[in-house]
């Protein structure tokens, strides 16, 4: 692996934070009491880098793949893992979808997952929208807002399960506590590499990039770890087409059927 493409991680660091450090001092000047929350420091952070246009540029990146994985198979009820500004919804079919429900812990972006929402037909009003302020990891309280357990039929995560705690035992009991047998697990997410000079330097670099983006770690073996969460009737992974081969952002895309019983 090229140095130069390795190193290149330290510009999108110095872009973030350009564009969300000094919001975030200002925040912490305002109310010095953040200083004993870093994690209320980081929610802000994020917040402000995914304001300045990274949300909407990720997703323009993605669509391709996101298209197709998402419109013609999520149906019902939908929950959206750590939904950022809810660009999923975009990519929903009214006539297939009946309910959507975004989870995202920052509830900084709540507001933006509202606004498109609504635009795209769902609202809270109509019961077709639940936003929730919980992590993954969460189930309990995320099956309690839903009715009870086993009560999605789709569970989507796109670039979110690279920052939940505890990965492997969320995913599993996400999908062994939330989803209907029968649902499906769709997601869009980048992962360790296959290539072992890309996975040294990215687990060189995901200690300082977690940190600085909330979390957000280069080296997991996401695709992996939800294969092996339950017992899936269908199991299907690929690549993304425009990933180089030379990338410290190496994509999986997936679909998973969970058995029926």
């Amino acid at each position: 692996m090229k140095l130069s493409v390795s190193l290149g991680l330290l510009l999108h660091l110095r872009w973030a934070l350009g564009v969300a450090l000094p919001p975030t001092l200002k925040a912490i000047f305002h109310k010095p009491s953040l200083l004993l929350h870093p994690h209320e420091i980081s929610h802000i952070f994020m917040s402000h880098v995914w304001l300045s246009g990274m949300g909407d540029g990720i997703d323009a990146n993605a669509r391709e793949d996101k298209t197709p994985l998402i419109t013609p198979n999520a149906y019902g009820v939908v929950l959206d893992i750590g939904a950022g500004h809810g660009h999923t919804v975009n990519y929903l079919d009214t006539s297939r979808v009946t309910k959507y429900v975004a989870v995202e812990p920052n509830t900084l972006m709540h507001v933006e997952i509202r606004k498109l929402a609504n635009k795209a037909g769902f609202t809270e009003e109509a019961d077709t929208l639940v936003i929730l302020p919980y992590g993954a990891e969460h189930t309990a309280s995320i099956a309690s807002a839903l009715g009870g357990p086993l009560s999605v039929d789709t569970i989507i995560s796109v670039l979110s399960l690279c920052s939940i705690p505890k990965p492997e035992e969320t995913i599993r009991r996400v999908v062994e506590e939330l989803l209907k047998p029968g649902g499906q697990f769709l997601f869009y997410e980048h992962v360790l590499s296959p290539r072992a000079d890309i996975a040294w330097w990215q687990r060189f670099w995901t200690p300082i990039w977690s940190k600085a983006l909330d979390g957000c770690s280069l080296d997991r073996p996401t695709h992996v770890w939800v294969r092996r969460a339950t017992k899936w009737d269908v199991e299907e992974t690929w690549g993304t087409a425009d990933d180089p081969e030379d990338h410290l952002f190496c994509h999986q895309v997936g679909r998973f059927v969970k058995a029926a019983a």
